[in-house]
């Protein structure tokens, strides 16, 4: 076909082989089935065509060709034949790689010895080392090949396992890494197949195991249970964790942790340390309520906190999609499989992918569906339509996950005739209408996480020089950044003291008239819109600059010289010295409150409280009747303020307010001025005792009701 490039040519004549018929019948089914004018891209279509129908022959004995390399080969050329169809993409691709590879000869020393050899494979991961002269596939097409076969990577989170796999490569995948890969994820399998089942535990039959460590041939993992610690094994299925304490000779009974219950349970990390001292940022707690207490498993390591990391992943995602199952009312046995089996394919190649990059281990959420998009915005968008996705996935297709796993001898995921035949007829392809729809909603949904992911870290990387700052440095930028308040605060002070009388006078009624017409919620809206209109100046103002009249960056001026090391201390114990000092004043005066509320505060001397002249008692509340009880002095004065809250209107009321305040603080609220109410107050409030507070190292116990 000469329309076609070599590499398509090539890729659909192995198609028709693979099937078992003829080119020209390949052709005229694809034209009478599935190609549509309309849509155009003939060339890519017919290719995605062919290759969807040898998939479905190849992915039936699967793990026998990715061990010979057949099943690598083939997909690799597929996705090939994929970014290049057309004869005219093959002859400008070959130009590109022409001048790249000249480029690169050029950038290459011309003595490379055995000494530097042996440092870059010493200290260099085994990705980098994978890459050769042949072609490379990109991003778009490794997710393509996802969509066909989930296997290398998942459609759902494709784009960003690429990212981080294709990391050291110049995100380009060759085939000597994809064929490597491939393996990896065969060997993690079977690795995973090998493994012992907890002790004095049987698994269900859908149970499969995923991670163990703790073990003879891997690092310790830890449990602590108050101040005592207990070394074991650690075991992680599709359902529960499991940990089994050493023993003298072998593990005891394991513990199970039920990861799938429909409970209000959490994992997050947390720290350990000897004495129960939180020193070693190398644990995880899980918390239920079920339990009494949490779950406390550390993973020592000497120089970070890799392990734990992925044990925290690979937990959440399990804790995540039993969650996912449950909100979305996934009751459909085999759909429930197909979401189990993507999990598990995603956490082997976060295996397999370890194995590749050992000396920089990959971020685990990349390569997890479920707890990628918990922690990325608009992630549960996705989700969404993952979950719509789902009713239209066919289980019984060759190359769906769960026949994926099925095909490579995965005995605890395999599907029962009778519910396969409860399954709908296997399509033709992948082309349909429907898949079509859904796949394009779906990539959308990526796309949109995507670009809000790149919003987000930008944002982020605009913090992170903040967060390194010092308490000294912070205080500084702080009070930069409220300059603009702090030069407001004279001009109100102005106003208030009545040194603009006039202006004074305009703020005050326009006060009022605001209270008295009830127009609130006009006045803030009136503020919005002109904190509005301020921001559409400022970027009408920036995009009729040039980037460097912008004003990108705030300079502080730190003012005179550096304080010593002395000088610093010095002023460090003043600020600790303050800060201890309201915290006594919070203190107390919450004592004397609450002193108050409890009727704790003694009499001076004895008095009857009921009186009959109350007009008396008003009058003398504070004053000429020192022996009432503070307690009861504050309850009759709340009683009044209520009684004059229910009476009238709250609006008279803070007019009312608004009009003391400005004659108070005007001249002739200065002879009107007498101390003595605010005399009498603090007097009042200074002859409140506080209830003596005693600090124990255990609560007192609990008095048993007789």
């Amino acid at each position: 076909m000469k329309h076609l490039s070599s590499i398509a040519n090539d890729v659909v004549h192995r198609c028709a082989q693979t099937v078992g018929t003829s080119l020209e019948e390949l052709v005229a089914e694809f034209e009478a089935a599935v190609w549509k004018e309309e849509t155009g891209e003939y060339s890519k279509k017919f290719v995605e065509f062919c290759c969807s129908k040898a998939l479905r022959q190849e992915c039936q004995f699967i793990e026998e060709k990715i061990v010979d390399g057949s099943f690598s080969r083939f997909t690799f050329d597929m996705m090939l034949a994929w970014e290049t169809p057309t004869s005219q993409q093959e002859q400008s691709t070959e130009e590109n790689v022409g001048k790249s590879l000249q480029d690169r000869r050029n950038k290459i020393p011309t003595k490379v010895t055995g000494e530097t050899d042996e440092i870059s494979l010493f200290y260099s991961d085994l990705m980098p080392l994978l890459v050769n002269d042949g072609p490379s596939v990109g991003e778009d097409a490794v997710v393509w090949m996802g969509t066909m076969v989930p296997l290398a990577v998942d459609f759902v989170n494709g784009r960003f396992t690429f990212e981080t796999l294709t990391a050291p490569t110049a995100h380009r995948l060759f085939y000597p890494a994809y064929d490597k890969f491939l393996k990896e994820i065969d060997q993690s399998i079977k690795n995973l197949q090998k493994q012992a089942k907890p002790k004095g535990v049987e698994l269900a039959d859908e149970e499969f195991i995923l991670h163990v460590d703790g073990t003879a041939s891997s690092q310790r993992v830890v449990r602590h249970i108050g101040g005592m610690s207990w070394p074991g094994r650690l075991t992680l299925t599709n359902y529960a964790l499991y940990f089994e304490a050493s023993g003298v000779i072998t593990y005891e009974d394991a513990i199970k942790i039920d990861l799938s219950s429909d409970t209000k349970h959490s994992i997050k990390a947390t720290a350990t340390g000897p004495w129960g001292a939180p020193l070693f940022d190398r644990a995880i707690i899980y918390e239920s309520p079920e339990l009494s207490e949490g779950i406390v498993l550390e993973f020592p390591e000497m120089t970070s906190s890799t392990r734990r990391d992925h044990w925290l992943a690979l937990i959440k995602e399990i804790i995540l999609i039993h969650q996912f199952l449950s909100r979305y009312n996934v009751k459909c046995e085999i759909q429930a499989w197909e979401i189990h089996s993507r999990t598990i394919l995603g956490i082997v190649r976060l295996h397999a992918a370890r194995e590749l990059l050992r000396i920089s281990p990959p971020d685990p959420t990349k390569f997890l569906i479920f707890a990628l998009y918990d922690e990325l915005p608009k992630g549960d968008y996705v989700l969404d339509q993952l979950a719509a996705s789902i009713e239209t996935v066919n289980s019984g297709h060759p190359c769906s996950a769960s026949s994926i796993l099925r095909n490579i001898n995965v005995s605890q995921l395999l599907v029962s005739s009778g519910e396969v035949k409860l399954v709908k007829e296997e399509r033709g392809n992948v082309g349909g209408e429907d898949d079509e729809i859904i796949r394009s909603s779906l990539e959308s949904a990526v796309h949109q996480v995507r670009e809000e992911t790149k919003a987000a870290d930008f944002a982020k990387a605009t913090t992170e020089g903040l967060k390194e700052e010092g308490i000294a440095d912070s205080a500084q930028v702080l009070m930069e950044l409220t300059k603009p308040v702090r030069d407001l605060l004279p001009w109100f002070v102005e106003i208030v003291l009545w040194e603009r009388p006039s202006t004074t006078l305009i703020v005050f009624i326009t006060i009022i008239v605001i209270i008295y017409k009830e127009w609130v919620g006009k006045a803030v809206a009136a503020f919005l819109l002109r904190v509005a209109w301020r921001i559409l100046q400022a970027i009408r103002g920036r995009h009729g600059r040039s980037r460097k009249q912008r004003d990108d960056e705030i300079v502080i001026h730190t003012g005179g010289e550096q304080k010593s090391t002395t000088e610093s201390i010095v002023a460090a114990q003043f600020g600790l010295r303050t800060v201890h000092e309201l915290m006594q004043a919070a203190n107390i005066a919450i004592l004397k409150i609450q002193s108050l509320m409890n009727a704790k505060a003694p009499k001076v001397c004895e008095s009857n409280l009921c009186t009959s002249d109350i007009i008396l008692f008003f009058s003398r509340l504070f004053t000429v009747y020192p022996t009432m009880q503070h307690s009861g002095q504050a309850m009759m004065v709340m009683g009044l303020v209520a009684i004059v809250l229910a009476v009238i209107p709250v609006k008279y009321i803070l007019m009312g307010g608004v009009v003391y305040y400005g004659i108070m603080k005007s001249k002739l609220g200065k002879y009107m001025e007498n101390d003595q109410g605010n005399r009498r107050l603090k007097e009042w409030w200074d002859t409140i005792p506080v209830v003596s507070v005693r600090v124990v190292d255990e609560p007192p116990p609990e008095k048993k009701e007789s």
